[in-house]
């Protein structure tokens, strides 16, 4: 082969793995522009529980985003909790975005994994059946020891659901967040710095899946 035939031809693979990479990393949504209405929904993390009212993660996401977004966090709820009452949250909001957030309750009633995975499905498909987006907050299964030594990972059903169903998934940031002395009020909840913490990886995450326009 001649060598101008070979140049060309690693210059049109270069091209063309360019061109890939660049489609991968194109946004997955259009923004939502400010004053959109966004529902948060989930446990006493989106309510939040260990910080005074207005320091809870939606209240501080609303304010990095220009968005109109509505808590219905519940504290004590569980995946079978925000399964009965989506519905009735989706009619009363009309979301542009659902962010959920939950499980963690779940885990700490030591309820099987497969059935919190499975609720969380069904939650996410009745979501998508409306045909709202929506991102999945991944929750560390909590354990004592965990806590103690700063190590809470995920629960891998999180993962296993994003890329199952294809939704966003914002990894780690909660996990993080429980995995430091310093941003949490109890072993379970955030406290202010906590939430705003959780607050800004969640708006980071969302301006990597389209949402949201970086400032």
């Amino acid at each position: 082969m001649r060598s101008e035939s070979r140049t060309f031809i690693a210059a049109f693979l270069i091209s063309v793995a360019l061109l890939l990479s660049a489609c991968s990393r194109a946004p997955k949504h259009p923004p939502l522009p400010t004053g959109s209405i966004v529902l948060a929904i989930g446990d006493s993390v989106t309510f939040g529980t260990g910080a005074a009212p207005g320091e809870d993660y939606p209240t501080q996401l609303a304010s990095l985003t220009g968005w109109a977004i509505q808590n219905h966090g519940i504290p004590g709820d569980t995946s079978a909790g925000v399964k009965t009452r989506i519905e009735e949250s989706l009619a009363e909001t009309k979301p542009a975005l659902v962010i959920l957030e939950i499980g963690g309750n779940d885990f700490l009633r030591r309820q099987p994994e497969s059935e919190t995975k499975e609720n969380i499905r069904a939650i996410v498909k009745l979501i998508k059946r409306s045909g709202i987006p929506v991102v999945l907050v991944a929750t560390p299964k909590f354990s004592p020891l965990g806590a103690a030594v700063g190590m809470l990972p995920d629960s891998p059903i999180y993962a296993e659901l994003a890329e199952n169903e294809k939704v966003p998934l914002v990894p780690s940031i909660f996990a993080k967040v429980l995995a430091d002395g310093n941003l949490k009020s109890d072993p379970i909840h955030p406290n202010a710095a906590g939430y705003r913490t959780l607050a800004a990886g969640i708006a980071a995450d969302l301006i990597e899946f389209g949402f949201l326009v970086k400032k």
